[in-house]
């Protein structure tokens, strides 16, 4: 049975909405399950910086270090922080409940005029 854990998004207007996080599951895919307005435009393939989160200093020192491809997409990302991190290569784990990251007021979709 799937461990389910507590986290907390900071939506834009900033209304806190807290959601049920299950084990295994990233940042970007609790946002979805839960109806959370962030983007995601690369599925979470490390291609974008758009599920880009703010996370909570109490959290930030608990999460592994970023790899190289994530801090190249940090670097596209708007409102980038010291905190700063892709909600697509944070796993929920028990480390991490309550865990707590605000969304940026706007992100950059680098995909939107890419041609397939």
């Amino acid at each position: 049975m799937t461990q389910m854990f507590k986290m907390t998004f900071v939506l834009p207007d900033g209304k806190a909405q807290e959601v049920d996080a299950p084990e295994g599951l990233s940042v970007l895919e609790v946002a979805h399950r839960n109806g959370i307005d962030l983007e995601g435009a690369c599925e979470g393939s490390l291609a974008c910086s758009t599920c880009h989160v703010i996370v909570d200093d109490a959290f930030f020192d608990k999460l592994g270090e970023a790899s190289e491809d994530e801090e190249d997409m940090l670097d596209l990302a708007f409102g980038l922080t010291h905190t700063s991190r892709l909600g697509c290569q944070i796993v929920m784990s028990a480390e991490l409940d309550g865990l707590k990251v605000t969304l940026p007021k706007a992100t950059r979709n680098m995909m939107v005029d890419r041609k397939v």
